[in-house]
């Protein structure tokens, strides 16, 4: 779906929450393989089972990608991704957690060196189906505006 949405259209304080995924084992299999983790704390089920947690948990990076690509359901033509700050993995995700994705417009800014653009940052917080959060970050977008700024 195509929304758009220039800069001044946004709206601080403006929320929405997304559908869930369940993590599972190939999800970890899958992504050890594509980035080369292959730490026991994803892999090794029996070294896990003397671990705190019990149990095999997810990558943070996975939980990352998929909490991220949960909220990609509307392109907005205006604004691309400009990066992320302040992840934090909260808590871990299990084999057959399910996770959630909500988006809030906290930030509105001029771009340093753009004045057609401003930046908007969107805190996520990605919660399992407890609403634990397990995952946090802000995700900037460069917005172009309906007018530049003089």
């Amino acid at each position: 779906m195509t929304h758009e949405q220039f800069f001044e259209d946004y709206v601080c304080g403006a929320t929405r929450t997304t559908t869930g995924r369940t993590i599972t084992e190939a999800d970890i299999v899958l992504h050890a393989g594509q980035t080369g983790d292959f730490f026991p704390h994803h892999m090794d089920a029996a070294w896990c089972a003397t671990q705190d947690f019990g149990q095999r948990i997810a990558h943070g990076t996975l939980v990352f990608s998929v909490g991220i690509g949960l909220t990609a359901t509307v392109i907005n033509p205006r604004a691309m991704s400009y990066g992320y700050d302040r992840m934090r993995f909260v808590k871990p995700v299990f084999i057959g957690d399910s996770i959630y994705a909500k988006v809030e417009i906290t930030d509105k800014r001029e771009h340093p060196k753009r004045s057609g653009h401003g930046i908007v940052v969107e805190t996520v917080t990605v919660t399992n189906q407890r609403q634990e959060t397990v995952l946090a970050c802000e995700h900037l977008h460069i917005v172009e505006r309906r007018a530049a700024q003089g």
